[in-house]
């Protein structure tokens, strides 16, 4: 196994990798086996066997996910829900109670809002960036709190400091989803983080070809995981894990690329006289620009924007793009754009969307990898039309 170096470029490539390499292969190659023969050993953990999420396809991610988020140990799952879900599941047990960021993404709040009184679990939601009024919300069985780095739709972003010391103070274990922000832009265990968790299916693989998830964090955290996963099923097969494999090691490159594209077009969409607001981090308008500035090391490439004319115009709008696609999900080679209402959050009422900021008219854009000036152009056109 390669020790993890200096630099985030270099590990996303090299970090984790067997040594010496498999009958001399550069890449690891995928072990579509779903058991292996069995060497003695006593413990249950030492059998080999695709549910245990123990193949070398899966050992290799492991370690290199810690790595890229300076933390002790990681566990790749089948999806990111299967990651929040287990995460979740592990550190909660029933009559337990849960703090949780009002504004978040739509699988994460439909889980809470309509699983957790079913297994005994209560939850409160709360306002990120207000942290005087959490006090208030704590039970005597309150166990975590749950946060997004960057949240989904609105770019809000949580006082994390005071989350991390809140969770110290009242012995709560601290989970992040840092899926938006990606480790090339931000490392939640650095700030104090027990549990970071991703969906891998967007910025970590990159190509939109891939469903994932990732949980990180600490090593007595995510073993308590690993064994609730097993039991759960929720395992990455071989085939996606390789393909996972691979497009991390594209990272720092994709996201470097799609921060500097998406900053441009945040700065395009906010003069545009079409359009009402603009949700991103890296522009002086965001509520917490300051902070986002002294947490990141880049912005993102997720912004979302209104546009002053509402729902009809936006549908009008998507009608004319002819560049980005119109499609769900985020994170990958090519531009996306979709309405937040009908898609990651559709399953909201539309009282709780109003109730969030989410409008119908809201606008979600996940830049690409293409020319910022042909995105630009493809979506002044939209706005003309």
């Amino acid at each position: 196994m390669t020790d993890g170096y200096k630099n985030l470029e270099t590990n996303l490539i090299h970090a984790g990798e067997r040594t010496p390499r498999i009958e001399g292969a550069v890449n690891l190659p995928i072990f579509q086996s779903s058991t292996y023969e069995y060497s003695g050993d006593d413990s249950e953990q030492d059998l080999r066997y695709i549910r245990l999420n123990n193949t070398p396809n899966h050992l290799v991610l492991h370690r290199k996910l810690a790595v890229l988020e300076n933390a002790e140990d990681a566990l790749v799952t089948s999806s990111g829900m299967a990651a929040i879900s287990t995460a979740l599941l592990s550190v909660l047990e029933a009559g337990d109670h849960l703090l949780i960021q009002d504004c978040l993404y739509g699988g994460t709040h439909t889980f809470i809002r309509d699983d957790f009184k079913s297994m005994g679990l209560s939850f409160d939601f709360i306002d990120g960036q207000a942290p005087e009024t959490w006090k208030e919300k704590l039970k005597p069985r309150t166990k975590a709190i749950y946060v997004e780095a960057l949240t989904n739709p609105l770019l809000q972003i949580a006082d994390h400091t005071a989350v991390t010391a809140f969770a110290r103070e009242h012995g709560l274990v601290s989970l992040i989803d840092n899926t938006f922000a990606s480790p090339v832009n931000f490392h939640p265990a650095d700030r104090g983080f027990d549990i970071i968790l991703h969906s891998c299916s967007k910025y970590l693989n990159g190509h939109s070809d891939v469903v994932a998830g990732a949980l990180i964090g600490k090593a007595e955290l995510v073993e308590k995981a690993a064994l609730k996963l097993i039991r759960l099923g929720g395992t990455l097969d071989p085939h996606a894990c390789f393909l996972l494999h691979r497009g991390i090691k594209t990272l720092a490159v994709r996201v470097r690329h799609q921060n500097a594209g998406a900053l441009s077009l945040a700065r395009f969409l906010e003069n545009h006289p079409a359009v009402k607001q603009v949700n991103y981090p890296g522009l002086p308008s965001h509520s917490r620009h300051k902070e986002a500035t002294e947490l990141f090391d880049g912005f993102g490439g997720m912004l979302s924007f209104e546009l002053k004319d509402g729902a009809e115009k936006a549908k009008r709008f998507l009608d004319k793009i002819q560049l980005g696609i119109i499609a769900p999900s985020l994170g990958g080679v090519e531009t996306l754009l979709t309405r937040p209402a009908t898609t990651s959050h559709h399953t909201l009422s539309p009282e709780a969307r109003r109730r969030l900021g989410i409008s119908d008219g809201l606008i979600r854009l996940s830049v690409g990898l293409e020319s910022a000036e042909d995105i630009q152009a493809d979506l002044d056109h939209a706005l003309g039309a």
